[in-house]
């Protein structure tokens, strides 16, 4: 591990050049258990491998375990299992979605199919049962076996209230809850399952990463709208299919009856023309949702925080005090 001097944070470079040799043994596992003898297979892979991504779940799973002391090589196989994870939710979540770009790049359903990148998030998730089993511990497997229950229910419930203007905050704190926050909360409390820690310190790196999961998910819906042009989606992907995230029920809750009719008329019956997008930003700018979005992420991350003071003070508490500071400040 590269050594850092503790300051009160860090850039997530300084976090990565923390963890820098660590992220190239999690990195050389990934491509190894990916290696097939089917041609299809390898490209595909290959395609998502080449599009990177920040690695925020597996860097997490890092952190964590050397904040509650571990000293052996696990943490390696668990933090590839969460990204393999995360990286079939994502094949799975472009189909549904009909997405074309991730990460600013094709995504791989618009590239290869959807039959291909469907079956391929699939075996995602066979490598990272493999894994979790190579892991040789029951309490991690019930946790990310649950955690991936969770995740896949989440998307069925965000299916099911999509294109609904009548969707409440609670309802959807409870979508990104099952989709985003519920892997972050996992990843973040391997750390302290394989290293036996006391259960009050378990439950609150449980609960840092489910506070810090519902922070990125907001800013990520927000970013939606008021991201840059380099965002890993296309600006605008929620507003076409219709997703109610949380700045347009801010908007809702006190919109004028003619900017409800446009909100179910775009949203709800998804009866879209040209120049509609940017009547949603100037709707959601009105309406202060931008500013209250960025306080509710801020609520949850200094929540993420507050999670941590169980902790002593060590680069590695810093580190994820830090991670917390940087998804409610990213501008893509």
């Amino acid at each position: 591990m590269q050594n850092i001097q503790l300051k009160s944070t860090y850039k997530f470079s300084e976090i990565k050049g923390l963890l820098s040799k660590d992220l190239l043994k999690v990195e050389d596992i990934i491509i190894n258990k990916l290696k097939s003898e089917i041609p299809l297979i390898n490209d595909l892979t290959k395609h998502i491998l080449s599009g990177g991504g920040k690695k925020i779940r597996p860097i997490i799973t890092l952190i964590s375990s050397y904040l509650c002391n571990y000293n052996s090589d696990k943490h390696l196989l668990l933090a590839a299992t969460v990204e393999f994870i995360h990286t079939a939710t994502l094949l799975h979540d472009d189909v549904v979605d009909q997405s074309k770009l991730r990460r600013g790049d094709v995504t791989a359903n618009d590239l290869f199919g959807n039959k291909a990148s469907v079956l391929t998030g699939d075996f995602f998730f066979t490598k990272a049962f493999e894994l979790m089993v190579e892991s040789k511990s029951l309490e991690v497997l019930k946790l990310l076996s649950k955690a991936s229950s969770i995740i896949a229910q989440g998307e069925i419930l965000q299916l099911t209230t999509s294109n609904d203007c009548n969707i409440t905050e609670k309802k959807y704190t409870e979508v990104i809850y099952a989709k985003t926050a519920s892997l972050f909360s996992a990843a973040s409390e391997i750390g302290s399952i394989i290293s036996q820690e006391e259960e009050k310190k378990r439950i609150a790196l449980k609960n840092y990463g489910k506070n810090l999961g519902l922070a990125f998910q907001i800013i990520d819906d927000l970013l939606d709208y008021t991201g840059q042009t380099s965002l890993g989606k296309t600006l605008g992907d929620d507003f076409r299919e219709g997703k109610i995230t949380f700045p347009v029920i801010v908007c809702l809750k006190n919109a004028s009856s003619q900017e409800i009719d446009f909100w179910e008329r775009t949203m709800q019956n998804l009866k879209q023309k040209d120049g509609d997008f940017e009547i949603a930003i100037n709707f959601i700018k009105k309406s202060n949702a931008i500013k209250i979005s960025k306080q509710k992420a801020q609520h949850y991350a200094l929540q993420a925080i507050e999670d941590l003071k169980i902790f002593p003070n060590s680069i590695w508490k810093t580190a994820l005090i830090s991670l917390a500071k940087i998804v409610i400040e990213r501008k893509k």
